[in-house]
C-alpha cells in the first residue's frame, strides 16, 4: 500500500484558484502599486458584495438549468421603488420592504410563467426584465430621486464597518456560508440540484421540480434588490439605471466560479465574483476605459461557459486521454 498522501476532493481546484489570484494581484501591483494599498483592498470587498450578491441569487437558476435574464430591470425597478418611499418619508426598512415585494412579484411570476406555463425562460425572463425596467420610470418620470436620503439611514449602511471590513462584505460572506450551509447539507439545498440534474428522475422522487425552479426566480429576483440596496447606500440617490450594470458581472462570476470549481455552487460564485470584481478594479486603477474591461469580461464569460459545457469538457477530457495514453497502447486497442 503506497503511504503517498492525497489532497482532499477538489482542494487542487481551490489551490489552482489560488494561484491564479495571486498571479493577477502581482500583474496588477507590478503595473499599479496602489491596488494592494489597504485603501484599494476596503474597496475591492465593498464593490464585491453588490455582484456578490447579484450572484447569489442567478446561482440557484443556473443550477435549476434556467436562465433570467431579467434580474437587473428588476433591481431598477425596486431601486426606483426603495427612492420613491424613502423620498415620501417613511423609514428605510419599509422602503427596503417594498422593494423586496416588488421584486418577488417580477420573481413570481417568472417562476409560474416557466415551471408552470413551460413558457421559455430566456424569452419570458427578457420581456419581465424589460417591464420591469419600464416601471422604474413611473415613480418620477426619469428623474433621479434624491429627497430624504441624507437622513433616511441607508448612507451608514456603505459606512458602517465590523473588525475593519465594511458591513456590506461581512453581509456578504455571512449570507454566502449560510447558502452554502443550506445547498450542501440539507435536503431543500440538494433539490436545487436534483431538478436540475435530472428534472423527470426528480419528480418521480418526490422532489417538487416545478416549486424548485419558481423559488430559484424569487430568490434571484430578492438578492439583486440586496444587491442594488448597497448601490444605493454608495451614491444616495436613486436612479432608473441602478442596477443595471449587474447582470454581466453577476453572469460573469457565475460561469467563471462553475469552469474554475467543476461545479456551480455558492463557493464557485463566490471565487468567480472575487476574481472578476479583483479584474474591474484593477483595470479602473490604471485608467482604462470602460469598454474595455467590459469587452475583458465579457471574453471571460464566454470562456466561462464554454468551460462549463459539458461536451467541450468531454472533448478536453478524451483529449487528454489520447496525449496520456503511449502510441503502443493505442495500437494494441485498434
Amino acid at each position: 500500500m503506497s503511504n503517498r498522501k492525497v489532497l482532499p476532493h477538489g482542494s487542487g481546484r481551490l489551490l489552482g484558484f489560488a494561484a491564479l489570484v495571486l498571479v493577477v494581484a502581482a500583474g496588477f501591483y507590478l503595473a499599479e502599486p496602489r491596488f494592494l494599498s489597504a485603501q484599494n483592498i476596503s474597496a475591492v470587498t465593498r464593490h464585491m458584495a453588490a455582484n456578490g450578491l447579484a450572484a447569489l441569487g442567478l446561482t440557484l437558476v443556473v443550477i435549476v438549468r434556467k436562465f433570467d435574464l431579467s434580474f437587473a430591470g428588476t433591481a431598477c425597478f425596486a431601486a426606483m421603488t426603495i427612492g420613491f418611499v424613502i423620498a415620501g418619508g417613511h423609514g428605510l426598512w419599509l422602503a427596503i420592504l417594498a422593494g423586496l415585494l416588488v421584486a418577488a412579484l417580477v420573481g413570481l411570476v417568472n417562476g409560474l410563467a416557466i415551471s408552470y406555463l413551460r413558457l421559455p425562460d430566456i424569452v419570458t425572463t427578457i420581456a419581465t426584465g424589460s417591464i420591469a425596467g419600464g416601471l422604474a420610470f413611473v415613480y418620477s418620470k426619469g428623474r433621479t430621486i434624491f429627497q430624504n436620503f441624507m437622513g433616511s439611514g441607508i448612507l451608514d449602511l456603505n459606512d458602517a464597518r465590523i473588525l475593519g471590513f465594511s458591513l456590506s462584505f461581512v453581509f456578504l460572506i455571512a449570507l454566502y456560508l449560510v447558502a452554502w450551509a443550506i445547498m450542501h447539507r440539507t435536503r431543500f439545498g440538494a433539490g436545487f440540484y436534483a431538478t436540475g440534474e435530472n428534472p423527470v428522475a426528480a419528480f418521480y422522487s418526490g422532489v417538487p421540480v416545478k416549486l424548485y425552479t419558481m423559488a430559484a426566480f424569487v430568490i434571484c429576483a430578492l438578492t439583486s434588490v440586496l444587491a442594488v440596496i448597497l448601490i444605493l447606500a454608495e451614491s444616495g440617490t436613486a436612479d432608473t439605471n441602478e442596477g443595471a450594470n449587474l447582470m454581466m458581472p453577476a453572469y460573469a462570476g457565475v460561469f467563471l466560479g462553475a469552469a474554475l470549481m467543476g461545479r456551480t455552487s455558492a463557493l464557485a460564485t463566490l471565487s468567480g465574483t472575487f476574481l472578476i470584481t479583483m479584474l474591474l478594479d484593477g483595470f479602473s486603477l490604471l485608467g482604462i476605459p470602460f469598454y474595455y474591461s467590459d469587452g475583458v469580461v465579457s471574453f471571460i464569460l464566454l470562456a466561462g461557459v464554454v468551460a462549463f459545457d459539458q461536451r467541450f469538457r468531454d472533448f478536453v477530457a478524451s483529449f487528454s486521454v489520447f496525449l496520456t495514453t503511449s502510441p503502443s497502447s493505442r495500437g494494441s486497442r485498434q
